[in-house]
């Protein structure tokens, strides 16, 4: 498919309903359509990878241009410039979750990047540092603990940021980490009772939330079932 194809297509599949939709959970619908992600995950699927195109499309602008553009790029070909400058076009929550977990996480510098950008200011960039963590406590089943356990210690250190976009994405890292295994279960919920005693209400509020999940009966009966 070429470029005006593609864009004449998302245009078609606009869906006012929708984009009202997306504005009421906090998305930025100033160029976006309200094209749902299964849609744009078929276009994907059809276009395939193509690096050029991906960079074509994300320069447009359009909301699901850019998510679609995540879908087809190649991580193979992102090193640090093009990195920046992909994230720093993060202006909506679900952009940056879509990039991390189908592209970012990909990448030679998934790891690295997720460290750097969890102490940045700008609150998208920021919150694509721990949504990597996140994705790569999900997705990289070959990698071994001691590679998340610093993950750990920077959430600790970063959770009082109470923006909602950061604080959420914060939460995010922490149980999906500690739903990795046994033994950073037990790390991720002596990091979340070291963080209960913070003067910080954000940071508390993760804790809190984190704790409630990991330490479920659902979650250990099942941590304990895979480490048999």
């Amino acid at each position: 498919m070429k470029y005006d194809d593609i864009l004449e297509q998302l245009k078609s599949m606009s869906n006012p309903q929708a984009v009202n939709a997306m504005a009421r959970f906090g998305i930025q619908t100033q160029n976006a359509y309200g094209i749902s992600i299964p849609q744009v995950r078929h276009m994907a699927a059809k276009i395939g990878t193509n690096q050029q195109l991906a960079q074509k499309l994300w320069e447009s602008n359009i909301h699901e241009a850019r998510i679609l553009a995540g879908l087809i790029a190649d991580p193979r070909k992102f090193n640090k410039k093009l990195l920046e400058r992909w994230v720093m076009g993060f202006n909506s929550w679900d952009l940056c979750d879509q990039c991390c977990n189908n592209l970012f996480r990909n990448t030679k510098l998934a790891w690295s990047k997720a460290k750097e950008w969890s102490h940045r200011p700008e609150p998208f960039v920021k919150r694509a540092g721990f949504v990597l963590m996140a994705a790569l406590a999900v997705h990289d089943k070959d990698a071994e603990n001691r590679k998340f356990k610093p993950f750990l210690s920077i959430i600790q250190h970063e959770a009082d940021d109470d923006r909602n976009f950061v604080k959420k994405a914060v939460n995010w890292a922490l149980r999906q980490i500690g739903k990795r295994n046994p033994e950073l279960n037990r790390h991720a919920i002596q990091t979340a009772q070291k963080m209960l005693a913070h003067p910080s209400a954000s940071t508390r509020w993760i804790a809190r939330d984190a704790l409630r999940e990991l330490q479920s009966a659902k979650v250990q009966k099942r941590l304990q079932q895979n480490s048999g």
